[in-house]
């Protein structure tokens, strides 16, 4: 095994979000979400860093945001629900047209890590349906043998119910478990368990101010992971 993965043996559990993390699907949802609202009539003038700012701490940001700003769109459809339908199916047209890649260096990560029989689960949002259809499109995410979809929790993140949950089912009690996220909203749900959280997410992004300010180890993607830096901010 190259040495650019020994640290991997410092944990005995490793968790992964997948949207944004693992595959680039994170802009998929953000052009869904532009193309439910242009159908509706409506433009979303956001850009993506934008659209992280508001989808990336809190659960219901989008629902709120995009209410506030078309309020003639609360009076047509006030139920949140259906317009999410409607982006979610714009979403799944999306990923089955391939436009799915992995975030670099993920391959390399998730190769080292089987080869190393190291237990690792995902712990997303997106239902079993959309799962399949990236696994099908990207094998090299079927080497991660243990998944929790949406329909296995009830509360979202940043709800910790759902990262509890892998480690009730996947780790001993001395275990070490690692778990990265892309966003606050995942970081709040690491947080909430014995987890160490790691941030995965450009230089840009409003959750580097987050990690700051709660000691959360940052790197802009898993190719600039310094192992030495992980070692070090783990001590402190």
């Amino acid at each position: 095994m190259s040495s650019d993965f020994e640290w991997i043996h410092d944990y005995q559990l490793f968790l992964f979000d997948m949207d944004g993390l693992l595959v680039n699907t994170e802009k998929l949802h953000y052009q869904a979400y532009k193309k439910m609202l242009r159908q509706r009539g409506f433009d979303l003038t956001w850009d993506f860093p934008r659209y992280c700012e508001v989808a990336h701490f809190e659960s219901t940001g989008i629902e709120e945001q995009i209410y506030s700003e078309f309020p003639e769109l609360k009076e047509s459809e006030p139920r949140w629900d259906n317009l999410y339908a409607e982006k979610k199916a714009i979403y799944q047209r999306l990923l089955k047209d391939g436009e799915v890649k992995l975030m670099p260096r993920v391959d390399d990560l998730l190769y080292a890590l089987a080869k190393a029989q190291i237990k690792r689960c995902v712990v997303t949002h997106s239902p079993k349906e959309n799962v399949e259809e990236i696994c099908r499109q990207l094998p090299v995410l079927k080497t991660i043998p243990n998944w929790v979809t949406r329909a296995q929790y009830r509360k979202p993140k940043p709800d910790p119910e759902c990262y509890q949950k892998a480690i009730d089912l996947y780790a001993k009690p001395t275990d070490s478990v690692i778990g990265f996220e892309d966003t606050p909203r995942g970081l709040k749900a690491l947080m909430g368990t014995r987890a160490r959280a790691v941030l995965i997410c450009p230089a840009w992004h409003p959750g580097v101010e987050f990690a700051k300010q709660h000691s959360i180890t940052h790197f802009a993607n898993f190719d600039s992971l310094s192992p030495r830096k992980l070692a070090l901010e783990r001590a402190l």
